[in-house]
């Protein structure tokens, strides 16, 4: 399985292994005992397309004798023009069924009802795993193509959600990421969506039993559920980690892009959630290039950025997506202005996020150790891991000093002190038991 694309995308591939291993595949950790090769692609920009299908021609390139199965928001997208354009591909699968991966591979049917999904396999480093609660969007961000490729909002019922936390719980994951489009919408397609959806989600997850970590991400800001920083409060598991992807501070821009806030809503959130949970971090992303930014809109981005004072920032140059309400709009940027204006954004957060991480450094904190790595000559071992305030793969990573001699096992929690700031990764020093 050579996964592409996003988190959400990470765990239809789990699933699909899952899937597959209960028809009688064996998964191989290298390609040549393999008999299929599978290419779980990304259809969301342009970037992401073209990786996915360069991973098809490299794998054909390499092993012609092996079936290629694209998989994925690619194949579920472009199912018809790649069956004609991509010969390489023998095997398209762009099924919102799952299940259905063992049809494509050539085997019988695998019996959805007996599947567990927190049973699944986990293509997350050890301690940690991503639950899905929720598939489709219904907030059709003209810049977006989610809606085309995966739907509109499809959530999880509450009590499906809980019972695959449980198991992994069970199987020994410390921390529970929370996923969809937008996890803030949760619950909202839900006939009886009376109350917020979102904040029973959290309620029923806080009755099972355990030490671990609950980590929310991809919440719209426009659907923003407050109740919930009440139950984060209370239940210090659900760690005060907001990923909110603002996108801009031109109320202009954010019009076109269909958002119905504005850069002083958007700080004002983002006070109340601090307000509320002093120890709050968040992450976002801005896009720049949108058709029509002109240099003054770009200046409100950047006046938004300094006010907001985020602790991560992910910074994307628009991408023109065909069949997307903003593909049509007048006023295109181009490529090279988006590009320039993505640096400067990103430069800038450079000092604002390394000033944010300073508040973590002297104090003692939970560490979740992720794996063991040592220096070229094997003359120090170290570990790597993450404290609260980082998200997988997308963060800078906590690195773990331990005792001489002392080892840790990756997937269990430590307590260390963080001596001291490198860049955006933090220095850890284990403490004496």
């Amino acid at each position: 399985m050579d996964p592409f694309g996003c988190v959400k995308n990470q765990v239809d591939a789990e699933n699909m292994m899952a899937f597959l291993d209960g028809s009688g595949w064996i998964s191989a950790d290298e390609p040549e005992p393999a008999d299929i090769i599978i290419v779980n692609s990304c259809g969301f920009i342009e970037s992401a397309k073209q990786e996915s299908i360069n991973a098809v021609l490299n794998w054909k390139k390499q092993y012609p004798d092996k079936k290629i199965l694209l998989a994925g928001c690619l194949a579920r997208r472009y199912g018809k023009q790649l069956a004609a354009s991509l010969p390489e591909a023998d095997i398209l699968f762009g099924s919102s069924d799952l299940s259905e991966i063992t049809l494509a591979a050539g085997t019988a049917a695998y019996c959805a009802q007996t599947f567990s999904s927190g049973k699944r396999p986990l293509l997350s480093l050890p301690g940690s795993a991503y639950v899905k609660i929720s598939e489709g969007c219904n907030n059709h961000c003209s810049f977006c193509a989610i809606p085309l490729i995966r739907g509109g909002l499809k959530s999880r019922s509450a009590d499906e959600i809980s019972a695959e936390c449980r198991t992994l719980l069970d199987r020994g994951v410390q921390e529970l990421c929370l996923i969809g489009q937008d996890t803030a919408s949760y619950g909202r397609d839900f006939a009886d969506s009376s109350g917020e959806p979102l904040e029973k989600l959290l309620k029923a997850v806080s009755r099972l039993d355990g030490d671990f970590w609950v980590r929310l991400l991809y919440m719209h800001p426009d659907n923003f559920p407050l109740p919930i920083l009440d139950i984060m409060s209370g239940d210090k598991r659900f760690i005060p980690y907001f990923d909110i992807p603002f996108q801009h501070g031109s109320a202009k821009i954010l019009a076109a892009m269909n958002r119905r806030g504005g850069a002083q809503t958007y700080l004002d959130l983002a006070a109340r959630i601090r307000d509320r949970l002093p120890g709050a971090v968040i992450r976002s992303t801005f896009m720049t290039g949108f058709p029509g930014e002109t240099g003054a809109d770009f200046e409100q981005l950047l006046d938004f950025q300094e006010k907001i004072q985020l602790d991560w920032l992910g910074v994307f140059a628009y991408s023109h997506e065909e069949d997307t309400p903003s593909y049509s709009m007048k006023g295109q940027v181009s490529k090279k202005t988006a590009a320039a204006r993505k640096r400067i954004i990103e430069e800038k957060q450079i000092p604002i996020t390394e000033k944010n991480l300073g508040r973590f450094v002297g104090k003692t904190w939970d560490i979740l150790v992720e794996e063991r790595t040592e220096t070229q000559n094997s003359a120090e071992v170290f570990y790597l891991g993450r404290l609260y305030c980082q998200a997988p793969e997308v963060d800078g990573a906590a690195v773990i000093i331990p005792e001489e001699g002392k080892a840790l096992r990756p997937g269990t929690f430590i307590h260390g002190l963080v001596a001291k700031r490198t860049g955006f990764d933090l220095v850890v020093k284990t403490l004496r038991e």
